[in-house]
Order: structure tokens, then C-alpha cells, then sequence
């Protein structure tokens, strides 16, 4: 595994777009990505895929048990239109650029 060169994948999600889970624990739920992994294909959904996380205590801060996000893979994510309908995504060249484009409702996202 070592040397393995990873090459950065094109997401069918960015920031800020809503998305719902289509599998999972999370399965139905929808939300909004706050950050996305290129390289490991996942993205990071606010509110969903909590985690308990044990921290250590510092001078700065207490110890403790809290939750967090973590990242869900992205082909687990549907992004949501605007009429708040889950659809694929195709691309279009609409005036010399690219948009998304929702299969269900046919209008850009």
C-alpha cells in the first residue's frame, strides 16, 4: 500500500449542497455538506453520522466524551433539488458553462 499514488476524484456533492442519505444508519435523513474528501470519495453532512469521541484534558480545555460528524461516503449521498426532491445528477452546457442539471426535475440545482 505504501507509495500508492492517489489521484483527486470529481464528486457529484460540493459545500453547501443539501444531500439525503439513501443507506446507511442515517438512511432517510437529509442535511447539508459542510466539507468534502476528494481523495477518499466521502463528504462530511452536518448533523448526521455522530460519533463519541474520547479527548484528553489540556490546560486550554476539560477532558471528556463528545460527539461529533463524521464523513459518509459519497455514494451513499443523493443531493437533494431545489423542490426538495432526491434525484441523480447530469451535466449540461448551459451559456459556455456547466451546470447540474436534476434528472427528476429537470432543472438546475
Amino acid at each position: 500500500m505504501a507509495n500508492k499514488k492517489q489521484t483527486k476524484v470529481k464528486l457529484h456533492v460540493k459545500v453547501g449542497d443539501t444531500v439525503k442519505v439513501i443507506s446507511g444508519d442515517e438512511k432517510g435523513n437529509t442535511g447539508k455538506v459542510v466539507k468534502t474528501f476528494p481523495l477518499e470519495q466521502r463528504a462530511l453532512v452536518e448533523g448526521l453520522n455522530k460519533v463519541k469521541k474520547h479527548i484528553r484534558a489540556t490546560n486550554e480545555r476539560a477532558g471528556g466524551i463528545i460527539e461529533k460528524e463524521a464523513s459518509i461516503h459519497v455514494s451513499n449521498l443523493m443531493l437533494v433539488d431545489a423542490e426538495g426532491v432526491a434525484s441523480k445528477v447530469k451535466m449540461e452546457i448551459q451559456d459556455g458553462k456547466k451546470v447540474r442539471i436534476s434528472k427528476k426535475s429537470n432543472q438546475a440545482i
